[in-house]
């Protein structure tokens, strides 16, 4: 398949205070099309809002895709990767026996992923990344929406 059969998919989080207000942003790239997404919530953490902006991208697309998603975010890159099977096995413990952190949204992360061929990659933030610089500016258009009560 040609590279114009993926959809890239650039996911971000943003949090003032944790927990505090937050938002998320997106940016998918289809080809030369692209969409911006981004919302937030007015009491949430960063790790919420990082998983948040990814599952919102997925919901949003309308058939099965090939997908790149590109994450500076460890804990979700790390989560879906390594720790996701074991979770589910240990009927959503950690290795410590404590109930594991945001399951609702790993739940529907797992869900939505089950549904397309997606490649999980890094990226480090803030560091010049044009996408994920976007995906920064979204999830922080997040945040103001969340102040602003939308």
């Amino acid at each position: 398949m040609s590279e114009n059969n993926w959809v890239d998919i650039y996911s971000d989080g943003a949090c003032k205070g944790n927990p505090g207000v937050g938002g998320w942003g997106a940016l998918l790239r289809f080809g030369d099309r692209e969409k911006e997404l981004c919302g937030g919530e007015a009491v949430t953490t960063n790790n919420r809002m990082e998983l948040t902006a990814v599952i919102e991208a997925l919901k949003s697309l309308k058939r099965a895709c090939r997908i790149r998603v590109h994450t500076d975010s460890q804990y979700v890159q790390k989560g879906i990767l390594e720790w996701l099977q074991n979770w589910k096995r240990k009927g959503w413990k950690t290795s410590t026996g404590q109930a594991v952190k945001n399951q609702d949204l790993w739940q529907a992360l797992d869900r939505l992923a089950a549904e397309h061929e997606i490649e999980w990659h890094w990226v480090r933030g803030h560091a010049g990344h044009p996408e994920n610089e976007r995906a920064d500016a979204l999830a922080n258009a997040g945040v103001e929406k969340a102040r602003k009560g939308g």
